[in-house]
């Protein structure tokens, strides 16, 4: 049955399928990111994921510690711009939810809040550069608009919101990172981490909905 909220054992489980989802799709990855930059992104995802895995597989203590967790294990494994920004968002994510004994749409709500806004504070990105923000930025608007409806019925505007953050992002030239340097080239393709973003969004998604 969908869930309208989640306990700590059922976010781990969440988190896992987005690990498993992240590595299934990091043929997808590697080939948006060869479109715009050095096609090391999937991989990156990938070895991040694997580790997020492996630092959840004892248990969690909290909810939050579930999420933080997450961000210090992508953050220690990736290396790189992407483990920097993908560790952000869960980590400071994860604080934003310290106390709460359920994760549930408010929480959903506030996570990806505290996790943009720790996301653009050291990316230094911002909507429009064609970056991960353009699928991230939509989501938080939506979120914080669906706040007071079911967690199953949150993730699933919040899911459509970055899918259509992503899209619109393939109309934008990059002002950031190395896709930058190819200036209009860069239209028409999608930024991968916001190729990352939709994933993520997706896997939390089904879960809450299965």
């Amino acid at each position: 049955m969908p869930k309208s909220s989640l306990n700590k054992d059922e976010v781990k489980a969440m988190l896992l399928l987005v690990a498993d989802r992240i590595i299934a799709a990091e043929p997808m990855l590697s080939e948006a990111d060869r479109n715009l930059g050095d096609g090391d992104h999937g991989l990156g995802m990938e070895r991040g994921m694997n580790a997020v895995k492996e630092k959840l597989a004892p248990g969690v203590e909290s909810v939050e510690k579930a999420f933080s967790a997450t961000g210090m294990a992508m953050m220690s494994s990736m290396g790189g711009a992407s483990g920097a920004i993908f560790g952000t968002l869960w980590r400071n994510g994860g604080k934003a939810l310290a106390g709460r004994e359920s994760f549930d749409a408010q929480g959903l709500a506030d996570l990806i809040k505290a996790g943009l806004e720790g996301v653009m504070a050291r990316g230094g990105a911002k909507p429009g550069d064609k970056t991960m923000i353009d699928a991230l930025h939509p989501a938080m608007l939506k979120a914080q608009e669906v706040a007071g409806q079911p967690l199953n019925e949150a993730l699933t505007a919040v899911a459509a919101a970055a899918e259509a953050g992503r899209e619109a992002s393939k109309a934008m030239i990059a002002t950031m990172g190395r896709a930058k340097t190819l200036g209009e080239q860069s239209i028409g393709h999608p930024d991968a981490g916001a190729c990352s973003v939709v994933v993520i969004f997706d896997a939390m998604r089904d879960y809450v909905c299965a």
